[in-house]
């Protein structure tokens, strides 16, 4: 335990964050917690340690945070909080989220010299796993893009179906008859929104404004695993069986034979761009999507997601400073779970134990996965972009990309210098916080590139 000055003078107190936080690996959505419930302990935690009940302040920890947050060490961090920042004066509101197998709660704490969020992690029994104090967020939504033309296009409310599922989504298209070319957006990992959302930042809507300001129709859709994800994560012969066909590849070519049947869309112009998990996927989603006319890979992951998934959390580990115990369990409970996936077998196929956020059929399936490979299989017109201050996806997947698609002809590359994994540019050591906690938008370059790009081929 320890109060860390970061170079933003922001004070951050670190209590055991059960679990390892940010990967973007979850696959399945959760069922919707009681939030009164997750709120009103939350705030019991700040009102226990305000006034100095240390021994009631851990009422609902769960069983590792009883054992590590120890009244007395709940005494000392506090005390030690205040001071540096003075008395805890107003809590102003709260906020919700939630990530794999963990639910947040965030109180806008304003003490007399600085104004911090209390983190408050929750398991999925409601109980609390973990907290900290983090940089004060004003909720708010990262502003429009400036490229963006409000008055160039129109959204209208569509759905992208695939058999029994229906997946509401929008469909920005631009003021006139047409036909536009369009394109169709492939989301990352985890169960996302339409504009995959990450804190305050809206990739997909900008994306799909600014495309949609220059000419081109976007589709954007809410991901299967966000709209039923309850039922994804419980029904057992759903689970035993998943896979990121179920998860993304069926969908986003749904999505494309709805646009190729959309009126005022040039049948013969739709694209597909993958980000993330999306990118990696497209040499799938290519396969089974013929009628498309090219395909965009935005950060697309080359490696296995397991091995990916541990390199991040590595780096993630590391940005706290020097390994303490508990992260170093954390790390090796990671390390254990990523050799379970590698020995998986196919007799493991219909099991449902969750490892890492998905069962055994999920792991298996990506086995003999080989995206660079399938990609060179891609006859249409194929682009590959890349953020270099992206941890998630880094240049070491863009230089795969590349290597493999040498001497490929209507092939095209290009790397960012400094843009991140959401192709918002910024500056210096990348962390979660620049997702987390600053708004932003799009590259404008990004958009331009992806313009020019779709606009050209005919």
């Amino acid at each position: 335990m320890k109060i860390i000055t970061t170079n933003r003078e922001h004070i951050l107190i670190m209590v055991i964050l059960a679990g390892l936080l940010a990967c973007g690996s979850q696959v399945f959505g959760q069922e919707k917690p009681d939030l009164s419930k997750l709120e009103t302990r939350a705030w019991t935690l700040v009102e226990n340690l305000r006034q100095g009940n240390y021994e009631t302040a851990g009422e609902h920890f769960d069983q590792t945070m009883k054992t590590q947050a120890t009244p007395a060490t709940l005494k000392m961090i506090w005390e030690r909080l205040q001071a540096q920042l003075g008395a805890l004066k107003e809590i102003k509101g709260s906020r919700f989220e939630s990530q794999g197998p963990y639910d947040f709660v965030y109180l806008a704490c304003f003490f007399e010299k600085q104004a911090l969020d209390l983190r408050v992690v929750f398991n999925k029994q409601a109980e609390i796993a973990g907290f900290s104090f983090v940089p004060h967020l004003e909720v708010r939504e990262s502003p429009p893009p400036p490229y963006a033309r409000p008055d160039s296009f129109r959204e209208e409310e569509v759905q992208v179906r695939t058999g029994d599922w229906i997946l509401p989504g929008t469909l920005a298209r631009p003021v006139g008859p047409g036909p536009f070319p369009a394109v169709v957006l492939v989301h990352g990992s985890g169960p996302n929104d339409r504009d995959e959302t990450v804190g305050p930042n809206k990739p997909f809507r900008d994306i799909a404004w600014g495309l949609a300001s220059k000419g081109i129709a976007v589709l954007r859709y809410e991901k299967r695993t966000r709209v039923y994800g309850q039922k994804l994560g419980t029904d057992k012969k759903i689970l035993s069986s998943f896979t990121v066909n179920e998860e993304t590849v069926d969908d986003a070519v749904s999505a494309v034979n709805l646009l190729r049947q959309t009126k005022g869309i040039d049948p013969d112009r739709v694209f597909v761009l993958g980000h993330s998990l999306g990118g990696m996927l497209v040499p799938r989603i290519a396969r089974k999507a013929t009628g498309a006319a090219g395909f965009i890979i935005l950060a697309g992951l080359t490696r296995p997601m397991e091995d990916t998934i541990l390199e991040q959390t590595r780096y993630l580990l590391a940005l706290q400073g020097p390994a303490t115990e508990e992260t170093k369990k954390k790390l090796q409970e990671l390390e254990t779970t990523v050799g379970k996936i590698k020995a998986l077998t196919e007799a493991d196929k219909n099991s449902p134990e969750i490892l890492i956020g998905a069962a055994p059929s999920y792991w298996l399936d990506l086995r003999d996965y080989r995206p660079t490979e399938e990609a060179r299989k891609i006859e249409k017109p194929l682009l590959i972009l890349q953020g270099k201050r992206d941890y998630q996806v880094t240049e070491v997947d863009f230089n795969a990309w590349k290597k493999a698609l040498e001497g490929k002809k209507n092939v095209a590359f290009k790397l960012y210098p400094f843009c991140n994994h959401l192709f918002m540019e910024g500056k210096g050591l990348i962390t979660p916080d620049e997702y987390m906690y600053r708004p932003g938008n799009v590259s404008e370059e990004v958009i331009n590139d992806l313009a020019g790009w779709i606009l050209s081929i005919r």
